[in-house]
């Protein structure tokens, strides 16, 4: 067994809210900046939020904005985006964003960048989906001239402006793309500080991590590179079984799929159908449900196949719980911190 060194964070805090939840977006908003201070008194160590728009469920569309609030309301977690969707930004104005939030949260900021796959939001914002690479490559070659100090050359030729103010941290905010096909993960490892993985099996990180440091060291780069992961978590101190787990899993997995058919639809909060047995099997394989030495002991054997360091992201903000049992898994989480930590 390698030599383990895990972090543990907690998210992916969205905002939706499911049609159980008549209360509005307000106290959803409440919620998340609590749940970050109690993230950090947990100790856990960082806190995650997740990008979509134009979602009928109210899916978090203002990432940069909820983490300032976050920022403010903490003192030592580390916040992070997973993802924000950096095609859709003007890449300054981006950069400028981030490198604020970075200065509030005293260096606390990691960004994980995606490219976006929904034709309504490409098309709402006026992007092509073939642009999207280049978008992405673009705005973190930006952003390294920018938080360096250095006059950004913009390949258009409009300007060469110096951002201020920069980041609070030396190098700005760690860049980490996540990804899920071969090229994209190749992507992360030649110009990323990192990778983020998801839907995976051990075997699975283990190859994709493959490919990216392969990049990485094919292209030069000496400088840290970091692995993370964001998979399905429920944890509760009294244990919990995949049938307790599996409705809680379907809703954001559903969600995804509702997105194609929720184009412009303004009409009441929709649910789930049932789910079968494939799905569920599908879902299960990658979901880490139980105690919290269970859930530690799973989270191990990611860590074995990403080689031993690993910032495992518990994706256990479920929009169908209640906010006590919310509470209750978050504070299991905090056992899972510690025993990783043995």
């Amino acid at each position: 067994m390698a030599t383990q060194r895990i972090q543990l964070g907690y998210g992916l805090i969205t905002c939706q809210r499911h049609p159980d939840n008549d209360n509005g977006w307000a106290p959803l908003y409440a919620e998340a900046l609590d749940l970050a201070s109690a993230a950090e008194a947990a100790g856990l160590d960082s806190v995650w939020v997740s990008e979509h728009h134009f979602v009928d469920d109210g899916h978090a569309p203002s990432l940069l904005v909820l983490l300032a609030a976050m920022a403010a309301r903490t003192s030592t977690i580390r916040l992070g985006t997973a993802l924000l969707l950096a095609p859709f930004y003007d890449p300054l104005r981006l950069i400028e964003d981030a490198a604020t939030v970075d200065q509030i949260s005293g260096g606390r900021l990691t960004l994980g960048l995606g490219l976006g796959w929904r034709d309504e939001e490409f098309e709402a914002f006026g992007v092509k989906q073939s642009e999207r690479v280049r978008r992405l490559v673009e705005m973190i070659a930006y952003a390294r001239q920018a938080w360096s100090g250095s006059p950004v050359e913009l390949l258009d030729g409009r300007a060469r402006p110096v951002v201020t103010p920069g980041p609070n941290q030396e190098a700005g905010p760690p860049l980490w793309i996540g990804a899920l096909v071969e090229p994209a993960v190749r992507r992360a490892g030649k110009i990323a500080d990192g990778f983020m993985a998801t839907d995976a099996s051990p075997a699975d990180l283990a190859e994709q991590i493959g490919w990216a440091r392969e990049e990485h060291a094919r292209a030069g780069r000496t400088t840290p590179f970091s692995v993370a992961l964001h998979l399905p978590t429920l944890c509760h101190r009294d244990g919990v079984s995949w049938d307790d787990a599996v409705d809680h899993v379907r809703y954001p997995d559903w969600k995804y799929e509702d997105m194609y058919d929720a184009r412009s639809y303004a009409g009441p909060l929709r649910r789930p159908p049932e789910h079968d047995e494939s799905a569920s099997a599908r879902m299960r394989e990658t979901s880490i449900v139980g105690s919290p030495r269970e859930v530690a002991d799973r989270i191990r054997e990611y860590a074995d196949a990403a080689g031993g360091d690993l910032h495992m992201i518990a994706r256990s903000y479920f929009p169908s719980m209640t906010p006590e049992l919310r509470s209750q898994s978050l504070e299991a989480l905090g056992d899972v911190a510690r025993l990783l930590r043995e």
